[in-house]
């Protein structure tokens, strides 16, 4: 005996809806921009009703997917890739820095402990602290002239990961995988791996914001080894994958029918997809996390710690057509060195160098490095001189720096890269970048155009206005462009 399901009173919004008078058509412009239409999305693809399917951009773009090596809390650029020779001669001398701003009160020039030699046939200058990352030197542009908005975490963390520093912002994640969906229907075409838990601002930096959730990054806790642990309940104990599907097509079923009734809600829609997503996982992710099936001598070449096996797993993922793989280092113990920076730069960077390394040549050996876009860097840089005491801030000693968003480095390397090139550069002393300057906000612009998008035209419309990655800023670097 078929179960009669009571019909639902209509609601203010349904009645509406049923009138003519144009009413209906109020609600147009949310809906087609719910669905890509009024945005850089292509048309025909964005109409697609599965949300993650493969999409290709309105422009040639080299690079077709992302994996950003996000180093938690700030390296120091004079201590990594901007050598800064004024600095030892002129070591524990005050230094003018005219207005700049950091969160504490510095002292004098701080020499670099490590000693910087130059590398490849481009002959950059890179630290000792990076030997692997330099056998790659070639392949890598260096931006030395990048600029951020503050000195603090947060906000610096926001900027650099979702464009905007207060207000919440969908992550460029979010954006990549919304204009290009993913590969590989069985995977998320967005995953995040940070072991050992949640950095500052949590999963805001990986969120989608306004875009659908189904955008949002997958966060993966890759201190652990084990498949079951890494993602949990992978496997189902109890039933048989036939009997899973048996009961996921009936809750779809349902859940389409309530959907019915609630047209456009985007939390019910993300559920349903995500109970999809789920189930697919079972095999695929299985297969992908298991760095056990790779050879001995790829994982020898990666190394054995935490960011060896997350460095692989990344590249797992990345053949399997994942769209956009972000990799922490430094969640727990942070590049946020006050105090003992050479100690703890020299530690931080033994863990990740040769993980990085590894996976530059495992990407170029097997093809993928031209058309995958690697980025590397944290929030902002370090200053300089030396931090003063302060309670609570450096334990009073005077062997660390402060943050310093003025000027710092990063690296890409990769999907359409011009490698063996050095990018702008700050001032004698590395406090402000005075020369070809990068703002985030450009540093974005440029990613967008290497993945095929102008990012003033990608945009998705929320509340009645147009919205994009870079808000109302950046433009494209293209002397970064191969």
């Amino acid at each position: 005996m078929a179960h009669l399901v009571p019909p639902t009173p209509r609601g203010r919004r349904q009645f509406l809806s049923e009138l003519g008078m144009g009413f209906g058509s109020l609600g147009l412009s949310s809906l087609l921009g719910g669905t890509g239409l009024l945005s850089g999305v292509p048309r025909a693809e964005a109409s697609n009703q599965v949300p993650l399917a493969p999409r290709h951009p309105y422009l040639p773009g080299k690079a077709k997917r992302v994996i950003h090596l996000f180093m938690n809390g700030g390296p120091s650029h004079v201590d990594t890739f901007d050598p800064k020779p004024a600095l030892t001669r002129r070591a524990g001398q005050m230094l003018p820095t005219g207005n700049l701003r950091t969160e504490r009160q510095t002292g004098a020039a701080f020499a670099s402990p490590f000693a910087f030699s130059r590398h490849g046939q481009s002959g950059i200058e890179v630290s000792e602290l990076f030997p692997h990352v330099a056998a790659s030197i070639d392949e890598i542009a260096v931006i030395r002239s990048m600029k951020a908005d503050v000195p603090n975490h947060e906000p610096s963390l926001m900027l650099m990961n979702c464009g905007e520093a207060r207000l919440v912002r969908p992550s460029v994640g979010s954006w990549v995988t919304y204009g290009l969906g993913s590969d590989n229907q069985n995977l998320p075409g967005f995953i995040v791996m940070c072991p050992g838990g949640y950095p500052i601002q949590e999963s805001q930096n990986w969120q989608s914001g306004f875009l659908p959730g189904v955008f949002q990054g997958t966060y993966v806790d890759t201190r652990h080894r084990e498949v079951e642990k890494l993602i949990e309940h992978i496997q189902n104990q109890r039933l048989s994958a036939d009997d899973q599907r048996h009961q996921l097509d009936l809750l779809e079923r349902i859940n389409r029918r309530h959907l019915s009734q609630r047209p456009g809600d985007p939390q019910l829609e993300t559920r349903i997809e995500s109970f999809e997503l789920a189930y697919r996982m079972q095999m695929d992710a299985t297969d992908a996390f298991d760095i056990g099936r790779e050879p001995e001598f790829i994982r020898q070449m990666y190394g054995d710690g935490v960011q060896g096996r997350q460095m692989l797993i990344a590249r797992r993922l990345l053949e399997r057509g994942v769209r956009f793989v972000q990799l922490w280092h430094g969640a727990g113990q942070p590049w946020d060195n006050h105090d003992d920076i050479e100690k703890n730069h020299r530690r931080l960077a033994a863990e990740c160098d040769q993980p990085i390394g590894a996976l530059l040549r495992d990407l170029k050996q097997r093809g993928m490095l031209e058309d995958t876009l690697v980025v590397w860097g944290g929030e902002f840089g370090r200053t300089p001189t030396v931090e003063l005491p302060k309670p609570g801030a450096n334990a009073g000693k005077i062997n660390g720096r402060d943050h310093n968003h003025h000027g710092f480095s990063m690296w890409l390397a990769g999907g359409g890269i011009r490698g063996g090139t050095v990018h702008g550069s700050t001032d004698e002393f590395g406090f402000r970048a005075v020369e070809d300057v990068v703002h985030v906000h450009d540093l974005h612009a440029t990613i967008l155009w290497l993945l095929g998008f102008d990012h003033e035209a990608f945009t998705f419309r929320y509340a009645g206005r147009d919205f994009r990655l870079t808000d109302v800023h950046g433009k494209v670097i293209h002397s970064l462009l191969a």
